[in-house]
């Protein structure tokens, strides 16, 4: 069985949304109702090897769109978890969303740039981290992790 399925723009990992175990359950009560089934070959077109995340891989790239580095953050939370430093230290951040860039300026910005708070310029737009985890320590919203961390101008 086959059922299409839109990711939500605030699902993170696969814990936020419990629509998608209800579905797999139906999916396959509806197959298992359906036994015998033919075999169906699976094409070759598409088919590629997905390699273990590296965590250098995980490392944010401020460069990239915004969407681009919010559906990173959410598709790499809770584990190995998109990540930036700051202050030296190892920060992965755990939960994002776009940000409204006309609420903090509409001048443009470098990427990596922090514009207000916990927003972060990207290559195009910006993204707000709603939560992060300092290394060693317990995942906080934003605003607990800015209230013992002082973050520079701009990130690497």
């Amino acid at each position: 069985s086959r059922r299409r399925f839109v990711v939500p723009a605030t699902i993170v990992g696969f814990g936020g949304y419990p629509t998608i175990p209800a579905m797999g359950a139906a999916l396959i009560v509806d197959t298992l109702a359906r036994l015998p089934l033919a075999a169906r070959p699976q094409p070759d077109a598409g088919v590629t090897y997905a390699a273990k995340i590296d965590k250098a891989e995980a490392r944010i790239d401020w460069t990239l769109p915004a969407a681009q580095v919010d559906r990173l953050i959410r598709g790499l939370s809770p584990f190995p978890g998109a990540w930036c430093e700051i202050a030296g230290e190892r920060v992965k951040l755990l939960r994002s969303r776009l940000a409204d860039t006309g609420a903090v300026g509409s001048a443009a910005h470098t990427p990596g740039q922090v514009l207000e708070g916990f927003t972060i310029a990207c290559g195009d737009g910006a993204i707000e981290v709603m939560q992060a985890q300092r290394q060693g320590k317990r995942p906080m919203p934003a605003a607990e992790i800015l209230r013992g961390l002082t973050l520079p101008a701009t990130l690497d």
